[in-house]
């Protein structure tokens, strides 16, 4: 499926028609600071015309020094080599302008096209992370935005100023002698046509270069989320291995395209310069016939060299060109999604009447697959109904379905059939956002962000005071080793909480979730990891945290779900059998009374 979306997408590609397009939309982005945009092509253009003028004043200098013949102003070479002076001053002027308002207006297009990605990206559905890696959605953040900065500041001015060399020197020249300017463009048809010809190549391989490198970053982002494996194996050399197999392809795919590049600015150089040497010899005649004066074949002679290094430059211009257009691409893989309806302010959890919410939670025959495997169903006619404030556990042997339930409920995903409900009405139709504010969830494996143990905490009510905080802290038994911190609630927490226990960082997303004071909680075998004496820590700050709360607890450990209000025994997505636990011990062939009679035994 990946492959025939490659395939796709570069069909898609490699049309003059999906290049416009793509210049379309990343023009869209300049549009907003478009008068700056154009002031800066004025004084690109102003700082061209002005370096066009210096062979003029040259040719005029040499004709004057030579035999006296021109007239008026020209007489004086003084008077000539000031006016130099004057357009090289003016040049420098202009192209101090032009290089800060295109850096300015790059910079401000690159920053609102980053902050659309990140909103885009953050808001996309599950579906859309299950098929790809954190790796590859970073480097598209990271290197393909970085490869347009770099055309959007430098590149594009660069190509510009070069295109307007270019044409107004053949203009200029053409003034000077039609002859010679005929001669030295009957060699373009052959340099523009090896030019298309290369470009298109350069452009395939940069783009196979450039999706190397972003599976290297795959290789850095997972070796490095998973070194505590990594090391528990003493798998290094694999991982140094896998990382310079990589790295090797990369510079492989490079120097394919240094190849082409090299062979077209060979071409570029080889075929300029062999213009120079023909209009040299061809003006050298003219000048012996009396057709032409010293001075205005050394100003053509000039002209010719910058009509070359204008057209020398634009093999790199166009690669990096190219490269851009394909970073653009990857990008616009991202913008195009759709992305969830959730709100980008902060959430009104309580909607609008506070009391009316219950928290009273059920399901109607609800069946689901997940989109990547539509022939797998994993939920199978589920119903259940839990009253506010209850507690329902949900047992069942690994790949029965239980977390996916979770995931139902948050509205990660909607069924194939059936209906989710909260106080009797559809999820579907509440706000996304203030659906998953209604929920706070408990997982075992616990992710914290890089910050400090308040900014982790207060990561579930952002804007809490200390007092909110600290009264969650202890309420979920996490203050006391807080304060034992030299930093105490400013201590950092390390990467995903590497610096705190497991039992330590259970207590903090326990603190996270209280302070989000949920209708609805989700406890995803919050304890099994834990030795006795932090379960017992943990134990007691979830019993704060259900407290008047509608709870749902998924847990191999069957001890930990004795006390619940009702127990629902999950087997292959389907509801084998659900009540109290003294109910279900009463059941002699009971699937939950044998997952009880094995934990005994193996303890």
């Amino acid at each position: 499926m990946m492959e025939h979306h490659d395939k796709q997408r570069d069909s898609e590609s490699g049309g003059a028609a999906g290049t416009w397009l793509r210049v379309r939309r990343l023009a869209a982005y300049i549009l907003p600071y478009r008068r700056k945009f154009i002031f800066a092509c004025v004084a690109m253009l102003l700082s061209s015309l002005l370096g066009l003028a210096f062979p003029y004043v040259t040719g005029t200098l040499v004709d004057a020094a030579l035999r006296g013949s021109s007239a008026g102003w020209a007489k004086s070479i003084d008077m000539i080599a000031l006016l130099l002076v004057l357009v090289l001053a003016l040049q420098s002027f202009f192209s101090f302008f032009q290089l800060v308002w295109f850096i300015e207006v790059g910079e401000k297009t690159l920053s609102d096209l980053r902050k659309d990605t990140f909103s885009t990206l953050v808001r996309l559905p599950m579906t859309f992370f299950a098929g790809r890696t954190t790796g590859e959605l970073s480097s598209r953040i990271a290197a393909d935005l970085t490869q347009i900065q770099d055309t959007l500041n430098t590149s594009l001015s660069q190509l510009l100023r070069q295109m307007a060399t270019l044409f107004g020197g053949i203009v200029l020249i053409g003034m000077i002698s039609l002859k010679l300017t005929l001669v030295m463009i009957s060699s373009f048809p052959l340099i523009v046509l090896f030019a298309v010809f290369i470009g298109k190549r350069i452009r395939r391989l940069s783009r196979n270069a450039q999706d190397v490198l972003a599976r290297s970053s795959v290789v850095v982002e997972e070796t490095l989320q998973g070194v505590q494996n990594v090391k528990s194996f003493a798998n290094e050399w694999y991982e140094i291995s896998r990382y310079g197999e990589v790295i090797d392809r990369y510079v492989a795919s490079v120097i394919r395209v240094a190849r082409f590049r090299g062979a077209f600015l060979s071409f570029i150089i080889f075929g300029l310069f062999g213009a120079i040497v023909l209009v040299l010899w061809y003006g050298s005649r003219l000048v012996q016939e009396g057709e032409m004066s010293v001075g205005n074949l050394t100003s053509f002679l000039l002209y010719t060299t910058f009509i070359g290094a204008a057209m020398g430059s634009f093999a790199d211009l166009f690669s990096q060109l190219q490269k851009a257009l394909g970073a653009t691409e990857r990008i616009e893989e991202i913008l195009g999604e759709k992305p969830e309806p959730v709100s980008l302010f902060p959430t009104v959890r309580n909607m609008e009447n506070p009391e009316a919410l219950k928290g009273e939670v059920s399901m109607e025959n609800v069946s689901f697959s997940y989109p990547g495997r539509p022939e797998l169903p994993v939920l199978k006619g589920i119903s259940f109904e839990v009253n506010a404030g209850r507690r329902l556990a949900v047992v069942g042997p690994s790949g029965s379905g239980k977390s996916t339930l979770f995931a139902l409920l948050q509205r990660f995903y909607d069924p194939d059939e059936g209906r989710v409900l909260i106080d009797g009405t559809d999820i579907r139709e509440y706000p996304l956002s203030t659906l998953r504010s209604l929920i706070a969830v408990v997982p075992q494996d616990i992710l914290l962000f890089g910050g400090s143990i308040r900014d982790n905490i207060s990561y579930g009510k952002p804007g809490a005071g200390d007092e909110e905080i600290f009264a969650a802290a202890k309420q979920a038994n996490a203050h006391e080793f807080i304060m034992n911190f030299p930093d105490t609630y400013h201590t950092l927490v390390g990467d995903r909480g590497v610096q705190l226990s497991g039992g330590q960082r259970q207590r903090i997303a326990i603190a996270r979730a209280i302070l989000s004071d949920p209708a609805i909680l989700l406890l995803d075998e919050a304890t099994s990891a834990l030795d006795s004496e932090s379960e017992l820590l943990v134990q007691e700050a979830l019993e704060h945290l259900m407290l008047e709360r509608t709870s749902f607890i998924i847990a191999h450990r069957l001890s930990t779900v004795r006390t619940a209000d009702m127990i629902m025994v999950i087997k292959d997505g389907t509801v084998v059998e659900s009540g109290t636990n003294e109910e279900l011990l009463e059941k002699e062939d009971g699937m939950y009374r044998m997952l009880t009679a094995l934990q005994c035994g193996l303890q």
